[in-house]
């Protein structure tokens, strides 16, 4: 599995390091930054987890720095702080912090909220990507409903857009007519609906296919039905 990659910006070196080290032993890859404009730099160069951010440093404070940061990203952000004010700790949580821990901290806490931010981030993002289903140069979005080839939307009907759906859910599976007419319809078995399937997918690959002769994406298998290629 790849190391969890996490942002460690405090303009207290002796800090920086004590946290640095103890996730470097629980497999972590640490970046450490004095400043705000090095976090963001950062930032934008790797590919990163989680933020630990001090908020009072000199310069850019923390809250500031945070807040250029959620302009662009949504990356899990853990404000580290002496100050222990009520007021102060929804400031960083309104600015876009997960979490606020006030100096000095124990080192096992710390490590405990950053674990589970990172496990309940990775949920998310997993869920996200389940709302979207590809198949080569073909996506499905299922928030706004839109199909797009080659990142250029197509227009389909209602029962076509739920054929295609159902096919792009199940990619390398063979489907007949009457598992495509229980999914799209939500009746049971129909009597002699395979004409009826057949011409709605030959409308579909006449939108999505660069030749429906010759289909990329929705393939007959003679005698079963009809299956999409895991492109």
């Amino acid at each position: 599995m790849k190391s969890k990659q996490v942002i460690i910006c405090d303009d207290e070196e002796a800090i920086r390091e004590s946290i640095a080290i103890s996730l470097n032993k629980d497999g972590y890859k640490t970046f450490t930054c004095k400043n705000g404009k090095e976090a963001i730099t950062t930032l934008n160069k790797n590919h990163i987890d989680l933020i630990i951010m001090d908020v009072m440093m000199p310069g850019e404070d923390g809250l500031k720095t945070v807040a250029r940061i959620r302009e662009t990203s949504d990356v899990p952000i853990i404000f580290l702080s002496a100050k222990t004010e009520l007021n102060d700790k929804l400031s960083g949580l309104s600015i876009g912090g997960d979490d606020y821990m006030t100096k000095p901290f124990e080192m096992l806490e710390l490590k405990a909220r950053i674990s589970s931010i990172i496990k309940r981030s990775v949920s998310t993002d997993e869920k996200k990507q389940k709302k979207i289903y590809k198949s080569g140069n073909l996506k499905v979005n299922l928030d706004t409903k839109i199909v797009t080839l080659r990142n250029k939307p197509i227009k389909l009907t209602p029962i076509e857009y739920k054929i295609l759906l159902f096919f792009i859910k199940n990619p390398g599976k063979v489907l007949s007519s009457n598992d495509i007419y229980k999914e799209v319809w939500n009746e049971s078995e129909a009597y002699n609906i395979e004409n009826t399937i057949a011409v709605h997918i030959r409308h579909i690959r006449e939108k999505i296919e660069k030749d429906s002769r010759e289909p990329k994406y929705i393939r007959v298998v003679w005698g079963i039905g009809y299956k999409m290629e895991a492109l």
